[in-house]
């Protein structure tokens, strides 16, 4: 897999990875599927300020990452949230791995000091990744979110960079 900045090539299959996870899934609290424009936009305001990369194996987006901001107060501008997703035919090859460690390598090389990530509780695959990348559980928020009819929780785990 070769990872790399994005290119605008890529917005479709990025969008196609996101909105298959907000379709399916509870790993993240979207509802609504993104358009092509609204990814470019909303990946546009996320370059202009920290690290966003993209996993490309034989011409195909296997998985993106990237930081943005964890809140907006200025006193939390060194500590960044953390967005990483796989293609879901691409999941369990090493794929997301290779593209946390270099988004952590990007992160430090920028200044953060901190990254969070901001798990569903159920999503115990995402909980086992983090911690084999040294994130630690910081804190556990119970039925913050709704999605198909379910209340979730959420875990924050964080990395000190």
């Amino acid at each position: 897999m070769e990872i790399r900045d994005l290119l605008p090539g890529d917005i479709a299959q990025i969008t196609e990875i996101y909105n298959h996870h907000v379709l399916n899934t509870t790993v993240l609290f979207e509802t609504e599927p993104y358009s092509e424009d609204d990814m470019t936009r909303k990946l546009q305001e996320i370059m202009q300020s920290y690290p966003l990369i993209v996993g490309e194996e034989d011409g195909c987006v296997v998985g993106f990452a990237y930081a943005h901001s964890w809140k907006s107060k200025p006193a939390y501008n060194t500590t960044v949230e953390s967005t990483l997703y796989i293609r879901e035919d691409k999941k369990s090859k090493g794929y997301g791995s290779e593209l946390l460690k270099e988004l952590i390598k990007r992160c430090r090389k920028a200044g953060f000091h901190a990254m969070i990530a901001c798990i569903t509780a159920e999503n115990s695959e995402s909980v086992i990744f983090h911690e084999s990348h040294g994130f630690r559980q910081a804190s556990r928020f119970c039925q913050v979110g709704r999605k198909f009819g379910r209340w979730l929780d959420v875990v924050d785990y964080e990395l000190i960079l």
